[in-house]
């Protein structure tokens, strides 16, 4: 959505607005528009929209009277944030050194290898999307894959194929 729409709906009747950007603005509004606010409003915004368009990082930019660099600089540091649309269903592989001792790497080459797209991409179907983290917290269960926010242990590459190969055979 461009800036020029986002501006258009908002202007327009409130049965064609988007009520989407009326629960954002609600969000700005309780930060008091402090750019200190921007990872709280970040969240949000995904949470609404589902990703971070270019567009409306520059709305929340606008809106917090941030420079464009910075609201984009902290969208992009956390793998939490998204700047595309996700898939259907999502698998992380955590990447962090006790899963990439026990074999993470292999994990997300199987994972690419199975829905043949890299790590921050989404099938040509919008099925699954793959992510890598650089830690998820559970070392103690090395290597761990999530899948949809369900943390899975001691993953192997037979499994995580297995997983993916499920959802990638489902039904829309």
């Amino acid at each position: 959505m461009s800036n020029t729409e986002i501006e258009t709906a908002k202007k327009a009747e409130p049965k064609a607005v988007d009520n989407r950007f009326k629960y954002l603005d609600r969000a700005l509004a309780k930060h008091q528009f402090r750019g200190d606010a921007l990872i709280e409003v970040l969240h949000t915004a995904q949470e609404l929209f589902g990703f971070l368009s270019q567009d409306l990082l520059t709305y929340i930019s606008k809106s917090l009277k941030l420079p464009p660099s910075k609201v984009y600089g902290v969208a992009t540091f956390y793998h939490f944030f998204s700047l595309k649309p996700k898939g259907e269903h999502t698998v992380t592989v955590c990447m962090g050194t006790a899963c990439y001792v026990k074999g993470a790497g292999e994990l997300l080459a199987a994972a690419e290898h199975q829905c043949k797209c890299k790590a921050g991409e989404t099938t040509a179907d919008g099925k699954v999307s793959i992510q890598s983290a650089r830690c998820v917290g559970s070392c103690g269960i090395a290597p761990v894959v999530v899948y949809d926010n369900e943390v899975a242990p001691v993953v192997t590459p037979e499994g995580i194929t297995s997983r993916l190969q499920t959802w990638l055979e489902a039904a829309s």
